[in-house]
């Protein structure tokens, strides 16, 4: 995984560090390997993600087309959730960093790339 090249941000608070996801390798990747509890991998044009490949669970929030969570889900390893209709990022962290960050339903998280 490269490096972080963005930081997210909400309700004014930087919650993590965080790499874009742009290319298909870096998708399909995922979190595979990251271990930082201050990471987030954030997957542009996406409303349907796994956790085949995963040692341990996740936390996955979706968000609509103005960066609002509309949805947050605990993952173990080696689930398919349904797709999230509306979703159109997805942003992927440790199992429990949410919960560290304070990150609910009806927040609007922002990337800020840079």
């Amino acid at each position: 995984m490269r490096p972080p090249d963005a930081w997210l941000v909400a309700q004014g608070r930087v919650l993590a560090s965080a790499t874009v996801a742009e290319s298909r390798s870096e998708r399909r990747r995922g979190l595979i390997g990251q271990n930082d509890p201050q990471f987030a991998l954030v997957l542009p044009r996406c409303k349907w993600i796994h956790t085949f490949g995963m040692r341990c669970a996740i936390d996955v929030a979706y968000l609509d087309d103005k960066s609002q969570v509309m949805k947050v889900q605990h993952l173990a390893p080696k689930r398919l959730p349904l797709p999230v209709r509306d979703a159109r990022t997805v942003v992927e962290a440790k199992a429990g960093s949410f919960e560290r960050w304070g990150l609910r339903v009806g927040d609007v998280v922002e990337v800020r790339r840079g």
